[in-house]
C-alpha cells in the first residue's frame, strides 16, 4: 500500500511474511498465492505491499539463478504484490516448534550473516517496482548478549563496514539504493535504541541505520520521542518502522493477572518480558520465567515481547502498547516531512496466541491481517496521508 504524505514523498506499508512458514522459494511462491493474494483482495487494493522473508535456502536460489528471480518478480505483479523491504532477521527455521534463541543465529561476528544480507540486497535490488529505487532490509541487531565480547564486537562493525561498501557497489551497478537497519530487540546486544547509538556511529555509514520496531521499543519502556529525537541528534537514519504492540499487564501482583499473562506463555518464541523500576529496567528472557515465583519486581507494569494482532488489543485485565504504536507513526510520519519512508505491519505470532484466539485456517488470518493492515492505514490516514491506487 503507498501513502502520499504532504510533503509529497512516497510512504510504503506492508505486511511481514514471516507469519507464513516457509523455507524454500516454492514455499515463498505459495505464500503468494494462499495468503498474501487473499490479504489484498480483502482489503479491495489493485496493489499490496509485502514485506518478504526471504530463508537462507530461498534467499540462495534465487541469487544464484537469474531465471528463478525473474520467475518470483513475474509472479508478484501477477498477483498484484510489490516488495520494497525485506526482513532479515530470522536465517532459517522461523516457523519452527520451536525457534527461541536459534533466532539469534548466525549473529554479525559470523561471516554468514554476512553472506547471507548482501545476498538479500541483491535479490531486493531485483524485485523493486520499476518506480521505486530504495529498497530496506531489518537485520538482527549484532547478537544475543551472552554471545558477544570485544572480539566479536569488532568483528561484527568490519562486516556492517563490508556490507556499506558492497551496497555502494550494488547502486552503482544496478541504480538501485538498498539500505540495511538493524532492529534493537530486548536481550540483545543492542536492545534499545539508545544501545544503537554507538556501534552504528563506529560503522559511520548513512546505509547502514536502524529500524523501529515498536513492539521492541515499548518492551524496553522506551518513551517514543526521546528514543527518536536521541536517533536524530546522533545522526542515525531510521530506515524502517515495524508497525507492532506489546503485550501490556498493568498490575501483574495480582493473580488473576498472572494467570492471563500465563496464557501466552508458548514454547516456540521467546516473550523477553521487563518492568521499569527506580533502579532501572529489570528484565527476564520469557514469560514463563518472569511468572516463577519472584524473578521479576512486580510492584509496576510488566510488558512482554509478544506482537499481539494491532487491531484485537488482549481481554482484560492485559491489554497492549498500542498508544506506543500511535506515538512512533506519529513521529515518523506525522511531521512535515516523513522520517522513513517504509512501514511493515509485523505480527508473526498469530498461531502462538492462546488457542481460544488463533484464526482457525487460512481464511481467518487472511480476515486478521487485512484488519491490522486497515487499522495501519486508518493511522496514517488519520495523519495527513493520501492513501494511493
Amino acid at each position: 500500500m503507498r501513502f502520499r504524505h504532504p510533503d509529497g514523498s512516497t510512504v510504503h506499508l506492508a505486511y511481514c511474511t514471516n507469519v507464513h512458514p516457509a523455507e524454500t522459494l516454492d514455499g515463498v511462491l505459495a505464500q503468494l498465492r494462499d495468503h498474501c493474494e487473499p490479504v489484498r483482495r480483502r482489503l479491495g487494493r489493485d496493489r499490496l505491499g509485502i514485506g518478504l522473508w526471504l530463508a537462507k535456502d530461498a534467499a540462495r536460489a534465487l541469487v544464484t539463478d537469474p531465471a528463478a528471480l525473474r520467475g518470483l518478480r513475474c509472479e508478484l505483479e501477477r498477483r498484484g504484490l510489490e516488495v520494497v523491504t525485506l526482513n532479515g532477521f530470522p536465517y532459517e527455521g522461523f516457523g519452527s516448534e520451536e525457534v527461541k534463541y536459534r533466532v539469534y543465529t548466525p549473529d554479525w561476528a559470523d561471516p554468514e550473516r554476512l553472506e547471507h544480507t548482501a545476498a538479500l540486497a541483491r535479490v531486493l535490488a531485483g524485485l523493486l517496482p520499476d518506480d521505486v529505487t530504495e529498497g530496506s532490509i531489518s537485520t538482527l541487531p549484532l547478537a544475543w548478549r551472552t554471545a558477544y565480547d570485544d572480539g566479536r564486537a569488532e568483528t561484527a562493525r568490519t562486516a556492517l563496514r563490508t556490507l556499506a561498501e558492497r551496497l555502494d557497489a550494488l547502486e552503482d551497478l544496478t541504480g538501485r539504493s538498498i539500505r540495511v537497519a538493524l532492529e534493537p530487540e530486548p536481550g540483545c546486544v543492542v536492545e534499545t535504541t539508545r544501545d544503537a547509538i554507538a556501534p552504528l556511529t563506529a560503522v559511520g555509514h548513512d546505509r547502514i541505520g536502524i529500524c523501529v520496531d515498536t513492539c521492541h521499543l515499548a518492551t524496553s519502556f522506551e518513551e517514543p520521542a526521546t528514543a527518536l529525537d536521541d536517533l536524530a541528534q546522533a545522526g542515525v537514519p531510521v530506515i524502517k518502522s515495524q508497525l507492532s504492540a506489546a503485550l501490556h499487564a498493568e498490575q501483574p501482583h495480582l493473580p488473576e493477572v498472572r494467570e492471563a499473562l500465563a496464557a501466552f506463555g508458548e514454547p516456540r518464541f521467546l516473550h523477553q518480558t521487563r518492568t521499569a523500576t527506580s533502579a532501572g529496567l529489570r528484565g527476564t528472557d520469557d514469560l514463563d520465567e518472569a511468572l516463577a515465583g519472584d524473578a521479576l519486581p512486580d510492584a509496576g507494569p510488566w510488558r512482554s515481547h509478544f506482537h499481539v494482532p494491532l487491531h484485537a488489543a488482549p481481554a482484560a485485565p492485559l491489554t497492549s502498547t498500542l498508544p506506543v504504536l500511535t506515538s512512533v507513526l506519529t513521529r515518523l510520519v506525522g511531521g512535515p516531512h516523513p522520517l522513513t519512508r517504509h512501514l511493515e505491519v509485523e505480527t508473526y505470532t498469530w498461531q502462538a496466541l492462546p488457542p481460544e484466539l488463533r484464526p482457525r485456517g487460512r481464511a481467518q488470518l487472511a480476515d486478521g491481517i487485512a484488519a491490522e493492515l486497515t487499522l495501519a492505514r486508518d493511522l496514517l490516514t488519520d495523519l495527513g496521508l493520501k492513501e494511493l491506487p
